[in-house]
């Protein structure tokens, strides 16, 4: 009998995310957890893996994508007013990108550019260097992960119709990009004070200027601090179960659990009240918490004090998330005498 397609949808996302988390431990790579959250962002929609012709070219555009921000890395030094003004224009067109056009990823990318990779080069070019080819690395082990787990949990050969994309309004795209550069451009600030320090926060920023469906305060509490703090408790969790037996063969089986479980939230074979966006935001808060304080343990630092640093700037960057998101779409509803209009996010991104 078959397994539903359901089960093979779960089962192929939380093995690629193992799988590419285990590649990028065992090869030592720089910043590995990037491979496992590329695994979770290139598979969660349920298709097929891209060819090598398509990984060439996706390699191809983020290279010129993230090569953006060495450019700005001089420039920043130099000239911070201008180089700032041209962040903001990027963190703009990447959230366009992502919401007006659907392309999730590449939005991601973009934004990375504009935000990460300056800020590495102000600790030294070389890090921003070593930070592009971890991302690099991370999406080709993700793409070669998926290549051997898809033949063993495929789609259905037959083809599906492909659903028509919900139809965005064009000008509350543009609020939406206008309102995630005002919300993510203080963050980035922040760690332009102290690189070294806060470079995690960027991939947090990345994470909440994405967030294009959310508006009421209501809304905003569920999903942003819900998925943070259930990120926190996870990693936590986590972290103690790999305690037992620190391996990378018990690393990749705990990750293959995790991944299961959250893949069948997200698909819903487990039934949650809560929709797929805000459980791909949980499992991006869990490898980003997790994978720096497994290189701090590996590197003889306390990996104690730097989560609990890390965890509560995370939660500090969603309560002003928060608090800005309500304070922005409650001046604009008092300046149309309207209630905001909610867009739809796409199930994966």
């Amino acid at each position: 009998m078959a397994m539903p397609i359901g089960a093979r949808r779960t089962f192929r996302l939380g093995s690629v995310v193992a799988l590419s988390l285990a590649f990028a431990y065992g090869l030592g790579m720089p910043l590995p957890f990037f491979a496992p959250l590329f695994g979770l962002l290139l598979t969660a929609a349920p298709a097929p893996p891209m060819r090598l012709k398509g990984l060439l070219g996706l390699l191809l555009v983020v290279t010129i994508t993230l090569g953006v921000g060495l450019v700005l890395t001089p420039l920043l030094g130099k000239y911070p007013v201008p180089a700032l003004l041209i962040i903001a224009a990027g963190v703009y067109l990447s959230t366009y990108v992502s919401v007006g056009l659907r392309k999730g990823l590449i939005g991601a990318l973009l934004t990375m550019g504009f935000t990460l990779i300056p800020a590495a080069g102000l600790v030294d070019y070389s890090v921003a260097v070593t930070v592009i080819d971890a991302l690099l690395l991370g999406i080709g082990l993700a793409i070669v992960s998926q290549w051997i787990v898809y033949p063993f949990f495929p789609e259905d050969p037959r083809k599906e119709i492909a659903a028509t994309p919900p139809t965005v309004d064009a000008s509350q795209v543009r609020w939406i990009a206008l309102r995630a550069t005002l919300i993510v451009l203080p963050p980035v600030l922040m760690v332009f004070s102290n690189p070294s320090l806060y470079l995690p926060i960027i991939m947090k920023s990345v994470l909440l200027a994405q967030q294009e469906s959310v508006v009421s305060a209501r809304s905003a509490g569920r999903a942003l601090l819900g998925a943070t703090f259930l990120a926190g408790s996870l990693a936590i969790l986590f972290w103690f179960a790999l305690k037992i037996c620190p391996s990378l063969w018990m690393f990749f089986l705990w990750m293959l659990l995790f991944g299961v479980y959250f893949a069948a939230k997200l698909y819903g074979i487990i039934a949650s009240r809560f929709p797929p966006s805000f459980w791909q935001d949980v499992v991006v808060n869990l490898l980003i918490l997790l994978g720096p304080a497994v290189q701090d343990s590996a590197a003889g630092k306390d990996p104690y004090q730097a989560f609990a640093v890390r965890f509560t700037l995370f939660v500090a960057v969603t309560l002003y998330a928060w608090l800005a998101i309500v304070a922005l779409e409650s001046l604009r509803t008092r300046r149309r005498g309207v209630a905001p209009t909610l867009v739809p996010a796409p199930e994966a991104r």
